[in-house]
């Protein structure tokens, strides 16, 4: 049996895919700031080059003290004499026995301090003007433990421990990490460049007039879209061969430039005698199959002068499904982008029909733990994808699903 003939299971396109593009994604690593390296992979470990925090502080307003001159019972007080104060962003002065210093949140402990005592549990209860405090008595309460309201240095990270893994995605939290140990810029992985083909003379780009029998190009813009949100590079092309030969011509002229890993195309992939896609490649050992996934059915995959090739069918909803199931989760393997779909299991609202024999996708919108189908399950039903949330995953094998059922989604939003 061809490869043409032959209905491949879901599962093994999904290793088609993952096997084809671990072959020649080129793991290029580039060196980024801080700014631009949001949303990008880490390229290897960081090391903190210093502590966090880089010396003791005070966690709140109040006075610096050693704890052992406030020993003594709860509820008794003990009067010290108010030392120089000491504001955020200041060397601080060694603290000298008997007295207490006033300090601001994240000013530096003074050597010979060891705690911190609130300004609300002193009398006075308040700093109008700190500077007026040196050389007054202020009463602060006895009992004080040692490291009270105290950062001590590197209590968030040690300085030459490992702050950040290779392979972590870099979300404010983590930038912000990097930023706060003086690290401005990190090496990361370089976005996979992908060239998204369009072909046919019978889609026009949206904005021009349509002739009788042109529709216009929603694939490219829904397939670039859903790109840049895996994370990778974009690049677009438009090939219009009226012969394969011709097609094959201009595809390599495209290819020399070195600008894609990978090359991805919508439409021109059935059985029909205008598929120039299929027609032109062919013979060029891509090959072309039905997969058991509805909709979706038409898939391809190869090689065109070394770089991955794929092919999706083109109608719109069939070209999402297909990036969903084959490529996005082949990239997320390979790459650490994206990030995968969050898969929940969800109360069906209606009962819904499917082909035993094959996977089948439908748009849904998820609410509060539950699911209703939206729009049929047709491949052209663009309007029903934009108002859906999740995809809703019927297996092989499951004919029809009853309302009240649980079905696997997977959120889009």
């Amino acid at each position: 049996m061809s490869a043409g003939s032959r209905v491949h299971p879901v599962a093994e396109h999904q290793d088609t895919v993952r096997a084809l593009l671990a072959d020649s994604l080129q793991q290029r690593v580039q060196q980024r700031s801080l700014v631009e390296a949001a949303g990008r992979i880490l390229a290897g470990d960081v090391t903190a080059p210093r502590s966090l925090p880089p010396f003791a502080n005070s966690q709140m307003d109040g006075y610096a003290v050693r704890s052992a001159e406030l020993a003594g019972p709860d509820g008794s007080t003990v009067e010290l004499q108010a030392a120089a104060p000491i504001p955020a962003g200041a060397s601080a002065p060694a603290l000298r026995p008997g007295t207490a210093a006033p300090i601001m949140t994240g000013a530096m402990l003074p050597a010979g301090a060891d705690a911190v005592v609130p300004i609300e549990r002193a009398q006075p209860d308040s700093f109008f003007d700190p500077a007026d405090l040196a050389g007054a008595r202020v009463l602060l309460p006895r009992g004080v433990p040692a490291g009270q309201f105290v950062r001590t240095a590197g209590s968030d990270i040690p300085s030459g421990t490992r702050a950040l893994a290779g392979g972590t995605l870099l979300g404010p939290a983590q930038l912000g990490l990097l930023a706060a140990l003086g690290i401005a810029a990190v090496p990361v992985l370089a976005p996979v460049r992908v060239m998204l083909l369009s072909t046919g003379d019978e889609v026009v780009e949206p904005g021009q007039d349509l002739a009788p029998g042109q529709i216009h190009d929603a694939n490219t813009t829904l397939l670039a879209a859903s790109l840049r949100d895996a994370g990778a590079e974009v690049v677009r092309s438009r090939i219009l061969a009226d012969s394969p030969a011709d097609f094959r011509s201009a595809l390599r002229d495209e290819l020399s430039s070195g600008r894609a890993d990978l090359v991805v195309t919508t439409g021109g992939i059935s059985k029909g005698a205008y598929e120039v896609v299929r027609l032109a490649l062919e013979a060029e050992g891509v090959e072309f199959f039905s997969v058991a996934m509805q909709p979706g059915g038409p898939q391809g995959a190869g090689r065109v002068d070394g770089v991955p090739f794929l092919a999706f069918p083109g109608n719109p909803v069939s070209a999402l499904v297909s990036f969903e199931v084959f490529l996005r989760p082949a990239l997320t393997a390979l790459t650490g982008l994206p990030r995968p779909r969050p898969a929940l299991s969800a109360v069906l609202d209606e009962t819904a029909d499917s082909p035993e024999g094959k996977l089948q996708v439908r748009r849904g919108l998820f609410r509060n733990g539950r699911v209703g189908m939206v729009g049929g399950p047709g491949s052209h039903l663009v309007h029903a994808l934009a108002e859906s949330n999740a995809l809703v995953l019927v297996p092989e094998g499951t004919g029809r699903v009853e309302a009240g059922s649980e079905v696997t989604v997977w959120l889009l939003e």
